[in-house]
Order: structure tokens, then C-alpha cells, then sequence
């Protein structure tokens, strides 16, 4: 979210800005800067009728002692005249303000100067390709046959118990996933992250706070009885630990990690591309969150970029890193870094990571503070990280290490699995 400060002190740099998003902002931001108007004025006007008021009131005592009761009733009644018309004014600036916040929140984050304008995915840069060069035998398969094929992964049972989207993981499917899983953790937390196992629901204040609430309400599942949100990401009760939070200097890093299962209504979304692993609706995910000083943030989000490097290179997968630009940004980030896997039976990349820096967007949000060297109180920044998913790094290890009668598993991940094919 914004500050009026911003807004105030440039309006046209912050429309110029969100252009590169593709958001047209220039109606948002004139209404934002009315209505700041409209409420400062109807505040000074209050404050004014209030200065009145207490004058008046001190002179109350005096008319009485002096036996002025006719002046002091008339004092009075001015006195309640002006207080009426404060509180009504009061009342006209909260209406104003809640309006005010309400268009606030409809403006994205501002992205930082290394975004550069684009359309889409079509516009995004590569920056970095790396892992080995995959070869196939002749026969090879999707791994929505080869999950068939092992009987590792259902996607019909899913179906029956649920719906599509909602797989059922079998035997050494079921193992890897949890291979994967602790795997994971147990990256991130040689890498200094504290492990959190946070609740998969979440209620509305943190759905805002991390700003999936407005903007991404229609693809969160709602548990309407009590007001709740299933989780899209570890990232929202992670980050929202530290809602109303104020660090102190000497706090930082606060490095947190955590594996949730994941929920993703994913509305709209069709066609080959969300066959078998590609796009589910229930997932799993391990996620990496930092809090940071704003001085020291992209040189956290250089690190974080580097540690799922290693995942991957960990586990020998092929990739490639995506800067985003900005028409394919996501509505609460100032950059972000997609890691995307070669799916060699497919032909295609899959995106399993995206890292991001939020600056001060969150934590704006989220009232997430801290006081400087100087006893300044100021707001941190906020990032976050895949580290990783697990759907599109197991349908492109499936394929990857694919042979005629077996799934290699990475030597890395087989002190966690305890077997070294999949056959």
C-alpha cells in the first residue's frame, strides 16, 4: 500500500511508475489526493471549532462568579452548538478517511528500478540458465503417465474424493513428497532460517496485510462459517507473525521457514497446460520469509535467489531465472525472480520458485516497524521465496531421470527417501 506521503509529494512519479505494471493509476490517485484534501480540511475545521469550544468553556466559571448567569446559559449553549457541529464534522472526516484507505489499497506496489516495462511472460528477461542438458530415451513420457505407469500419483482418485486438481499421492510418491519436504527444511534451516509451522487458515487481517485481500480474494478458498482463508502460500501467516510488530535495530535478519499445504482456486485457468502436476488447486510448498532493513534488503534477495539456485542445482534439475517485467509483476511486488524448470517430455518450462522483494509494501500494511540507530521508528522491508514448491519440481524430476523401466532419484534426496528408484 501507498503512502499519502508519496501520493503528496509526487503524484506523477508514483502514475509513471505503476504504467510500467500496465495500471493506469492517474483516477486512483486524483480521487486519493481529493478525499486527502476533503478530510485535512474537514480536520482543520474541526480542530478550529474545538479551540472555540474550550475557549468558550473557560469563560463559563468566570460569568458565574461574577453573577452573569444569562451570559454563562448563552455561553453554554454556544459551547453544545460547537461541540455538535465537531463531532459532525469528526464523523465526515472518518466517513472520508475509510473511503480514502478504500482507494488506497486498489494501487499496486511500486516496482523498482531494475523492472522494465512488458506485456507478460512473453517480456520477461532471462538473466541466468543453468543444470544439466537432459536426454531421453526415444519412448519417453509426461509424468502424468509415468505416475500411471509406477502408481506414485492418482489424479483420478483425486477426482472421486474431491475434485480435479486435488491429487492423491501413493507409495514412494507419497515418500518423495515428504522426501522433498524435509529436504527442504533442512536446507533452509542450515541456512539460518528458523523453522515455523504455522495454521493452514488464516482470517482477513492477514489476507491484507500481506495483500492478497482485496486483490486476490476470488482465488482463495473461504470458509465462510467462520470467516477464515485456506492458505495460497506459507508466505501470508509467516509474515503476518510480525503484524504489529516493532524490531528493534539490533533484530535483523528475521529469517523464517516453513512447509504448508496449499490452496489455490486457480479460477480461470485451462487447457494443456494444467494437465497432471502443472497446476493444481492443493498443493505442497516449503517457503522462505525475511524481514529486513531497507539498506540491507536486495542484498537479502540476491542471497535468497542464490540459495534456491542451489536446490536446484542440488537436485541436478536444468533451469533457467526470470526478472519479471513489469505487465507480468504481481500486484504487491517491487521485483520479483522466477525459477523455472526444463520439463523435457514436455517440451516446456515450469515456473517452481518465485523469489521477490515487497520493500515497505507489506509491512506499510502490516504496521511491521522498527526503530533505527537513531530512535526513529520506520517501516521494514519485506521478501519471500519458493523454496521450493513441490508439484512442478516432481513432474520435471519424473521426466528428467526417466528411464525405460525405472525413476532415477537424485543421490541427494535418497538418505530421505531410503530407496533409489522409483520401478
Amino acid at each position: 500500500m501507498l503512502t499519502l506521503k508519496m501520493l503528496r509529494d509526487d503524484p506523477e512519479f508514483v502514475i509513471g511508475k505503476l504504467a510500467v505494471k500496465n495500471f493506469d493509476a492517474r483516477a486512483i490517485v486524483e480521487k486519493v489526493l481529493k478525499l486527502d484534501t476533503e478530510r485535512r480540511s474537514l480536520q482543520t475545521e474541526s480542530d478550529a471549532l474545538l479551540a472555540q469550544q474550550k475557549q468558550k468553556a473557560g469563560l463559563i466559571g468566570g460569568l458565574m462568579k461574577e453573577g452573569r448567569k444569562a451570559e454563562a446559559e448563552e455561553a453554554k449553549k454556544e459551547v453544545a452548538e460547537l461541540k455538535a457541529k465537531s463531532t459532525e464534522l469528526l464523523a465526515k472526516a472518518d466517513v472520508t478517511n475509510k473511503e480514502l484507505e478504500a482507494q488506497l489499497v486498489l494501487l499496486p506496489n511500486i516496482p523498482c528500478d531494475l523492472v522494465v516495462p512488458g506485456k507478460g511472460a512473453e517480456d520477461n528477461q532471462v538473466v541466468k540458465m543453468g543444470g544439466p542438458e537432459i536426454h531421453l530415451p526415444e519412448n519417453a513420457l509426461p509424468h502424468w503417465d509415468l505416475a500411471k505407469k509406477f502408481d506414485i500419483i492418482d489424479f483420478d482418485l483425486g477426482v472421486k474424493l474431491t475434485g480435479a486438481g486435488f491429487p492423491v499421492y501413493k507409495g514412494k510418491g507419497a515418500k518423495l513428497q515428504r522426501a522433498l519436504i524435509s529436504f527442504f527444511l533442512d536446507q533452509n534451516t542450515a541456512d539460518g532460517y528458523k523453522e515455523i509451522e504455522p495454521p493452514i487458515m488464516v482470517n482477513a487481517a492477514s489476507g491484507f496485510g500481506t495483500g492478497q485481500l482485496p486483490d486476490k480474494e476470488a482465488q482463495m478458498y473461504y470458509v465462510g462459517l467462520d470467516d477464515f482463508y485456506l492458505v495460497p502460500t506459507a508466505e501470508v501467516p509467516v509474515t503476518n507473525i510480525y503484524r504489529d510488530v516493532i524490531l528493534a535495530n539490533d533484530q535483523f535478519p528475521q529469517k523464517l521457514t516453513a512447509y504448508t499445504p496449499c490452496f489455490r482456486r486457480e479460477a480461470g485457468s485451462y487447457g494443456k497446460d494444467v494437465r497432471g502436476l502443472n497446476r493444481l488447486h492443493q498443493f505442497d510448498k516449503v517457503e522462505i520469509v525475511r524481514i529486513e532493513k531497507p539498506e540491507n534488503s536486495y542484498k537479502a534477495l540476491d542471497e535468497m535467489i542464490a540459495h534456491v539456485e542451489d536446490l536446484v542445482n542440488k537436485l541436478g534439475l536444468k533451469y533457467r531465472i526470470l526478472r519479471l517485467c513489469g505487465g507480468d509483476l504481481s500486484f504487491t511486488s517491487a521485483i520479483t525472480y522466477d525459477f523455472e524448470l526444463w520439463s523435457a517430455a514436455q517440451q516446456r518450462w515450469l515456473e517452481i520458485s518465485s523469489v521477490s522483494n515487497f520493500e515497505t509494501y507489506q509491512a506499510n500494511r502490516l504496521h511491521l516497524r522498527y526503530k533505527d540507530e537513531n530512535g526513529k521508528t520506520q517501516l521494514c522491508h519485506t521478501l519471500n521465496g519458493s523454496s521450493l514448491a513441490l508439484p512442478r519440481v516432481v513432474a520435471a524430476m519424473l521426466e528428467d531421470n526417466q528411464q525405460e523401466d525405472r525413476i532415477v532419484i537424485p543421490e541427494i534426496l535418497r538418505p530421505y527417501t531410503g530407496f533409489d528408484y522409483i520401478d
